[in-house]
């Protein structure tokens, strides 16, 4: 498909208008191209309002250049709701604020581009909270909410978002405000003379959001404006504020969790369970909790009752006999063949966050292929829920098609992604055949195309099946009456496009290119990689709330195009548009320039995107054969530099401490200047080591960081190993894992060497030695890199056999840790540790050792060559912000900096003055002195 050009008027006026923040880069609208669905519209403009004053010029400028115009919060739209191919108006950036909440009257204003944890927060001190909590709260906005009229888990509890939601500050596309508008009166004449069908063919059951929410316009309903809004989908009107309900949180919650022989069964009992007026009654199937598994560990899953379907519900009140009494005598009626009671917060939590990451999870479905969004919430009523999950099921194998539903079973409503076979030939006939046959299924149940994610591209054409001609008129009138010319969000709901035009996956180009990466995840295709983004946005959410390390350069910008999402919109751009057409293009360097390759992703993300392994390959395809960036022959060759340093340290120290000669040197790597050089060791810790001769042999890697520039590390870890009844051997000299060359593309290279390492190790690992990585980063190379870059059953089997320093410690019998009581740590968990490893092994240790240990999340910012290399130090900083600085700035006087990587320790040092140990150092220096 070719893309339409930029309105050269469009960019100009804008600027006449006075409107600042206005992106027409290729990168930001590929970026913006796609929201958590399969479509791909190409926007012209992106505009980030700061104000409503900015809201009304850019209306303005496209009413009179008749440009469309989709507002858009974080664009976690799975039905194609947030993307259009004008203006974007992307409130997420700057109006998103709480402007004001009344703990008296419960009530909250907050701007469209509030996010709803910001909301939860700023309620909480209330106790009180925003009732309505979709699994993306973390970056879902109330406007994106309204639009779609969320409902989220806990709806039987607190209602829909247009239950809550209480007045709207709206524009029409004239620039009028609603409640002013001739528009309301015109509206008003309308319902009067289509009572009929407003009175009949709406409100049939709670998640009917399918259309217009025409029955809260009817007399007897109080011709309630602002809930007929709710759900509209931006077509009618651009919101800009909101007053919200506020409800107070029950004082005592306890979650039921019931087992049944399978999903269909699971939804026979759902009338009876209600009878016990439930806050949640959530479905989930085990073909959702094997994928888990199978991502993530077969601990990953908690142990959950027997049967291969479960309803996760919860009782809630302020009496705790009350909830004690509902939840027996709910366990007596459930029909289930086990059940399992969790009243402990913190122990429910995991069960929840299974849900939680449902839509990301499902990315792939039990036949191993993509799973796509198009027909992801259809809900009927809750008392034909089990019946209609049964003949879905059936459905779906008539179209060879597989899935792993789950969802609001109490409120009828599920959630599926299904393994369409977009990418093939007659892929969206399928789609077409398959979203036709599912409409006239749900509505043959009284049910609803949509249960709260709205129509969108992926429903609208197909509501004609839902509703009768009358209906389907009124909707275009009043679709007229607010927008005639309709430039509001086209292509949804009235006039719309057809369901399978502009599927994004349908359009990728096979990847001719020899890769460099195995990409075993995803049968070697690149094309399906970087597809594996179904757009849910977690990459978004605030990691200083929400833990974990995932995206910490979005999170310092704001910017979409530096998201985890965004860089996978732009790449999907080279495979599926025109606008990166190929490795080399700018909008393509200009995404991933600002990824730290922290693999935060790999391990955050729920789909598994691995945003590090693919800007590697992009850099190797890019530079191939070609001259490269200074950093990549500085930073991407540093062992080798460092090797010949080695022969002579003193002078190499001399010579980078000398201003003019530092400055110089700086400015040939690449390097910022406001870096410092790490000083060389006087000697390598491999020039010096003595080999132990007693114990179990263990291999020590020691990487070149710690080998060249912090060997005492190397050190202490061989007298904690030989405590511990090991007796360590070391690599060779050149023994590299070529982190370096992978990081900055250079991946032939980076085999080669890595290729010989591997060799070398296997030896060791043939005759059952384990190896121990120091350097997580480095560790994180032959745990997972070696396998995609190598590729053979050595890497393989020295992937296995490389642990950690706690994880092989924690296997040791007999080994117990030092005492650390009375020591308070500050830990900084290393990405790729935290990635690649999971740090949970050194948790466990350390509270072994009686520490008190404050774990920050997040990144440190330096990410190996990223923060020093020249135009990334103010992101490097910011990054820092998050929570490295400021934890370092609290920390008490006598508090320990752990930081087993050299990057984190480096950005300590060089940003704050604070010197970071090793785990090994800590222990070792606590070891009883013998």
């Amino acid at each position: 498909m070719t893309t339409a050009a930029v309105s050269t008027d469009l960019v100009r006026s804008l600027a006449r208008a006075g409107v600042p923040d206005v992106l027409t880069d290729a990168a930001h609208r590929s970026a913006y191209a796609s929201d958590a669905s399969l479509y791909r519209v190409v926007p012209q403009a992106i505009v980030r309002p700061r104000h409503d004053d900015d809201v009304l010029a850019t209306l303005a400028v496209c009413r009179e250049l008749g440009i469309p115009i989709t507002a858009r919060g974080a664009g976690t739209s799975v039905a194609g709701n947030a993307i259009g191919p004008g203006v974007i108006l992307d409130f997420s950036r700057h109006m998103n604020k709480v402007l004001e909440v009344d703990g008296d009257a419960r009530t909250a204003r907050v701007q469209a581009g509030t996010v709803q944890s910001t909301l939860q927060a700023a309620a909480r001190p209330f106790g009180l909270r925003f009732g309505p909590d979709p699994s993306t709260h973390t970056r879902c906005t109330i406007g994106g909410m309204i639009g779609n009229n969320s409902c989220g888990s806990r709806t039987l509890g607190y209602g829909r978002t247009s239950d809550n939601v209480l007045d709207l500050k709206a524009f029409t596309i004239d620039g009028e405000n609603l409640a002013e508008s001739k528009v309301v009166d015109a509206l008003r004449d309308l319902i009067g003379a289509n009572l009929a069908v407003g009175r009949t063919e709406f409100a049939t059951f709670g998640r009917q959001v399918s259309g217009y929410a025409v029955e809260h316009l009817l007399p007897e309903n109080g011709f309630n404006l602002t809930e007929f809004l709710v759900g509209s989908e931006g077509t009618l009107a651009v919101i800009t504020e909101a007053t919200v309900r506020l409800v107070a949180d029950p004082k005592y919650r306890t979650l039921i969790v019931l087992g049944y022989p399978d999903f269909g069964t699971a939804g026979d009992v759902i009338p009876a369970i209600l009878e016990f007026k439930p806050t949640a009654c959530e479905g989930l199937d085990h073909r959702i909790c094997d994928v888990v598994r199978s991502r993530r560990g077969p601990d990953a899953v908690p142990p959950l009752p027997g049967g291969t379907a479960w309803l996760m519900v919860e009782i809630a009140g302020d009496d705790s006999e009350d909830v004690r009494f509902r939840t027996e005598k709910l366990i007596d009626a459930a029909q289930a063949i086990d059940h399992l009671i969790v009243e402990d917060p913190a122990k429910a939590a995991p069960l929840w966050k299974i849900r939680e990451d449902g839509a990301g999870l499902a990315g792939r479905a039990p036949s191993g292929l993509p799973a796509h969004a198009g027909w992801e919430d259809s809900a009927v009523p809750p008392a034909k829920i089990g019946a209609y999950l049964r003949d879905f099921d059936a459905l779906g194998e008539r179209h060879g098609l597989s899935m792993m539903p789950y969802g609001h079973l109490g409120d009828g409503c599920v959630h599926v992604r299904l393994d369409f076979p977009l990418d093939k030939p007659g892929g969206p006939g399928k789609f077409r055949a398959f979203l036709e046959d599912a409409a006239d299924l749900v509505v043959s149940y009284g049910g609803s195309l949509s249960g709260e994610h709205g129509d969108g591209r992926a429903r609208s054409e197909l509501l004609s099946r839902m509703y009768s001609p009358a209906a389907m008129s009124l909707f275009r009138q009043i679709k007229h009456t607010f927008d005639p010319a309709n430039l509001l969000n086209p292509g949804n709901l009235v006039d719309p496009d057809p369901v399978d035009a502009n599927i994004r996956v349908a359009q990728a180009r096979p990847v001719r290119t020899k890769l460099a990466l195995a990409y075993h995840h995803d049968g070697g295709d690149f094309n399906q990689a970087v597809h594996r983004c179904t757009g849910v946005g977690k990459c978004r959410a605030d990691t200083t709330v929400l833990g974990g390390v995932m995206c910490p350069s979005f999170l310092a910008t704001k910017a979409e195009k530096d998201s985890t999402r965004g860089r996978a919109r732009v790449l999907q751009e080279m495979l599926d548009g025109d606008l990166a057409p190929d490795w080399r293009s700018e909008a393509v360097h200009d995404a991933l320039d600002l990824c730290l390759s922290c693999k935060g992703c790999a391990s955050d993300c729920p789909t598994g995107i691995d945003m590090a392994a693919y800007k590697s390959e992009v850099l190797h395809q890019s530079f191939k054969g070609r001259a490269r960036p200074r950093s990549h022959y500085s930073l991407g060759w540093l062992p080798r530099w460092s090797r010949l340093a080695s022969r002579m340290p003193a002078l190499a120290n001399l010579m980078t401490s000398l201003p003019g000669v530092r400055g110089l040197a700086l400015w040939f790597a690449g390097v910022d200047s406001r870096r410092s050089i790490p000083t060389f060791a006087p000697r390598t810790f491999k020039a010096g080591f003595t080999p132990v001769k007693t114990g179990k042999p263990v291999i020590l890697f020691v990487d070149s960081f710690t080998d060249h520039f912090a060997p005492s590390i190397a050190q202490a870890a061989v007298d904690l190993l030989v405590d511990a009844g090991y007796a360590p051997r070391i690599t060779s000299r050149k023994a590299c894992c070529g982190l370096t060359w992978i990081s900055t593309g250079q991946l032939d290279a980076a085999r080669r060497i890595l290729g010989a390492t591997v060799d070398e190790l296997h030896q060791a690992v043939k005759q059952g030695i384990p190896v121990v990585g120091l350097e997580p980063s480095c560790t994180g190379v032959l745990r997972q890199d070696a396998v995609e870059l190598v590729d053979n059953d050595a890497a393989r089997e020295v992937a296995a056999a490389t642990k950690t320093v706690a994880e092989l410690l924690a296997a040791t019998p007999g080994w117990t840790p030092p005492s650390l009581e009375g020591v308070r740590v500050v830990a900084q968990p290393h990405c790729h540790h935290h990635a690649v490893m999971g740090w949970e092994a050194d948790a466990k240790l350390l509270k072994q050792t009686g520490a008190t240990v404050k774990r920050l999340g997040g990144c440190c910012g330096l990410a190996g060559n990223f923060g020093v290399e020249r135009g990334h130090y103010e992101v490097s900083v910011a990054v820092a912000e998050q929570q490295l600085l400021p934890a370092l700035a609290e920390a008490e006087e006598g508090d320990v900096f752990l930081a087993d990587g050299f990057s984190c320790r480096t950005q300590a040092d060089d940003l704050a003055d604070v010197s970071g140990v090793h785990l090994v150092q800590l222990l070792a220096d606590a070891l009883p002195r013998k």
